[in-house]
């Protein structure tokens, strides 16, 4: 797998060294949660040597994300558990798609269930809204990129499902590169300029340096100052394709704030190069996804 730190803004490889130790604890999490007490009605009414097959189910359109961590969770609940993909993460999926396989022991299979469908419906949900907004800009120079407005301690998962969906991915955590905005400008006690210089001073020579500006003359200060990326936040259409003719290739601009799908398509057509949207974690909506059980004859 993939790490791919620098630049700022990172390629469809997986964040391999945030993925496995981030998502087994979230798994294990989540398994607790629901079956810290055990699962006293499978208990009590499904023998201990029956066995069980059973597939999952796509009840909607979308792109799929989580399978990885459903087999993850399989294995930790029982490790007799037999997980069989069927169509892998970034696929599209449609009304009555087949994605998987799982059959084993009855009584885990029903354990398994609802920490794999949760997985599976939360990622597969941002994948699917990723790719409605990607798809929107398909044939611009602009490219999607996520934020860091993601569920707490689903970062890596989420940014994964990103990916999935044809997005890219932003700073996952704050060391990932410089990004200066109001309020440390506020709290710093510095103007654009200043702030820029002071963090070239300061960090690595390989981070990229980003400012967050509001208007032409914060783009003009940071221009000054050599930032390396210029944020354009909350502008006007008009007021971003001013900012891109001004910048002409001096910095590499960015897009953010106010990102929907009825007006990704007229920021990119400003000529950004990133447009950065929270909406796509913060704000996606879960993919229905079942999973039904038959007894092994």
């Amino acid at each position: 797998m993939i790490d791919n730190r620098n630049p700022m803004y990172k390629d469809n490889g997986v964040c391999a060294m945030y993925l496995p130790q981030a998502t087994q604890r979230l798994i294990e999490l989540a398994l607790a949660e629901d079956l810290d007490g055990g699962d006293l009605t499978s208990l009590a009414t499904i023998p201990a040597d029956l066995a069980a097959k059973a597939h999952v189910l796509v009840k909607d359109q979308g792109v799929l994300a989580g399978m990885d961590v459903a087999a993850a969770v399989c294995r930790l609940v029982d490790p007799a558990l037999e997980w069989q993909p069927v169509l892998g993460d970034g696929s599209a999926v449609e009304y009555g798609t087949i994605v998987a396989y799982l059959s084993g022991p009855a009584r885990s299979v029903l354990m398994a269930e609802r920490t794999v469908l949760n997985f599976l419906q939360r990622l597969s949900g941002i994948a699917s809204k990723t790719a409605l907004y990607v798809a929107k800009i398909a044939d611009t120079q602009a490219k999607l990129v996520d934020t860091r407005k993601t569920t707490p301690g689903w970062r890596a998962l989420e940014k994964a499902a990103v990916r999935a969906g044809g997005g890219a991915n932003h700073r996952f955590n704050l060391g990932d590169g410089v990004l200066i905005k109001d309020n440390h400008l506020a709290l710093g006690g510095h103007d654009i300029v200043g702030a820029i210089q002071r963090a070239r001073a300061v960090a690595p020579h390989t981070t990229k340096i980003e400012v967050e500006v509001e208007d032409l003359a914060g783009v003009q200060a940071a221009l000054e100052a050599g930032a390396d990326i210029i944020m354009l936040d909350n502008m006007s259409i008009e007021a971003m394709h001013e900012a891109v003719q001004l910048i002409a290739g001096r910095a590499l601009v960015e897009a953010s704030g106010g990102i929907t799908l009825e007006r990704i398509r007229a920021v990119a057509e400003t000529g950004v190069n990133v447009i950065s949207c929270g909406a796509i974690t913060h704000s996606a909506t879960a993919l229905d996804i079942s999973l039904d059980i038959a007894i092994n004859s």
